[in-house]
């Protein structure tokens, strides 16, 4: 039996074997159980819930909701907040901890939202880095020590992904859950605090994924959660974009909105469903400037983040991504993209590869995952009988890992949040299509012409 054939067939046999073991309820029979009491549970969450005072001790210099995210190559971008408006916006950082050998500084800003004032929020690029190396740094001269992890540059690479967060005792097993594996980094397809114009929200929702987003880069893209307009008063997303600064000036990007990044051998886009994305908008004029520049030689993958989902068989949210996914599949398409992930449906879903409402060998496998945690509950109603495109499906809290373990193979698993332990019930491998004879047409006239016209 020739090489690739005996790898394909092991793969299954594994992936058949690991679904198998346990003879517990999943997809669409699983019913969630009440929430085991734990001893000791109510105060540990109640240290993570919004409405916990600061620690007593907690200096108004000290750096408060730290996150990280990629800005550029060999580039991260840390972000905190402090009360003090005084504190520099400085980070020292090095490879042994408190033996800093470099520093940057950087920029900082506020936002006044209705009777809020956000406290200093800042924002420095350190770099360049290592690749998968260990850093420690100290961020405004002052406070704690943290540490960070950057990506590796080549493959194995695992991403932790979760949608629609919230700040709920789900959210907090669920966070849980993603701390117990090993990733390089976490992707959010939107709907992060569920602050909904409680400004105090964000400000709880930081503090809460602090211990996480401290340490690995977490990628986000805008949710309907995030927009916060208010007509005639507020714009939208101001204090999405104050806060959870993307790198999309690094990728051509003029909104924050939007944006790309490669990582190791994947080429990442963040895409807004709440920005415009028809032909004429700026959104899909930047979209196919990225897509026509990726080379698929020194990124084998290609994978889609935004809010909406295009293919969606739950009765929530029904046709809401219609008027993009018109605008945008051709061009995903055309570029051969490998997944698509994303939100706002409370509940999981995995497709086939699709395209045009079919199944099609050369189009994305999209994914739903919408449900890490949020305040709103499940979306437990599904449309039957299942649609031929539509795999697996569970309305169930939880989050997915993608371990891409080469140029040509990546195991997608998702993991039920049912309390103490997270519950794998959907598993699969995922080829690329940058080997297929998907992409070996590219050189089509119809390619051509949907990526490279004007």
């Amino acid at each position: 039996m020739a090489a690739p054939a005996l790898l394909t067939l092991l793969l299954l046999l594994l992936t058949l074997a690991l679904s198998s073991a346990s003879g517990a309820p999943v997809g669409e029979d699983y019913v969630r159980p009440p929430a085991r009491p734990r001893a000791g549970q109510r105060k540990a969450l109640l240290g993570l819930f919004p409405w916990s005072k600061k620690k007593a001790s907690a200096s108004a210099s000290d750096p408060q909701q730290v996150h990280i995210s990629l800005s550029g190559e060999k580039h991260m971008r840390i972000t905190w907040v402090t009360d003090d408006n005084s504190v520099p916006s400085v980070v020292d950082y090095g490879t042994k901890s408190n033996a800093y050998t470099s520093s940057s500084n950087g920029e900082s800003t506020s936002y006044s939202y209705l009777m809020y004032s956000s406290g200093k929020i800042h924002h420095v690029v350190i770099g360049p880095l290592e690749d998968n190396t260990i850093y420690y740094y100290r961020c405004g001269g002052r406070g704690s020590e943290f540490q960070l992890k950057t990506p590796p540059s080549q493959f194995p690479l695992s991403l932790a992904v979760v949608g629609d967060l919230g700040q709920t005792s789900w959210t907090t097993s669920t966070l849980n859950h993603i701390k117990q594996c090993e990733y390089d980094m976490l992707l959010l397809p939107g709907d992060l605090s569920y602050a909904d114009y409680m400004q105090h929200l964000w400000d709880s929702f930081g503090e809460l994924v602090e211990p996480l987003a401290s340490t690995r880069p977490w990628m986000v893209t805008q949710g309907n959660h995030e927009k916060e307009r208010i007509p005639f008063f507020k714009s939208g997303f101001q204090s999405y974009n104050a806060r959870w600064k993307m790198p999309y000036e690094e990728s051509g990007s003029t909104s924050n909105l939007y944006y790309s990044f490669e990582v190791a051998g994947v080429h990442v886009i963040m895409l807004g469903s709440y920005t415009d994305y028809d032909e004429s908008s700026d959104q899909y004029a930047w979209l196919k400037s990225d897509l026509a520049n990726i080379d698929r030689k020194r990124t084998p993958w290609l994978v889609v983040l935004l809010h909406v989902p295009w293919y969606n068989s739950n009765w929530a949210h029904q046709g809401e991504g219609d008027s993009m996914m018109s605008a945008m599949e051709p061009l995903l398409h055309a570029a051969h993209v490998d997944i698509i992930i994303s939100g706002h449906v409370h509940a999981y879903e995995r497709t086939e590869r699709v395209y045009k409402g079919g199944v099609n060998p050369c189009g994305a496998v999209h994914i739903t995952i919408g449900d890490g945690g949020n305040r709103e509950g499940l979306a437990r109603r599904y449309h039957n009988p299942k649609p031929l495109w539509s795999v697996f499906r569970e309305a169930s809290f939880g989050h997915g890992e993608l371990k891409i373990i080469n140029s040509t193979h990546a195991h997608w698993t998702w993991h039920r949040n049912d309390d103490e332990e997270p519950v794998r019930t959907d598993d699969v491998w995922i080829t690329s299509l940058a080997g297929s004879q998907c992409v070996q047409d590219s050189s089509s006239p119809e390619f051509r012409k949907i990526l490279m016209s004007p």
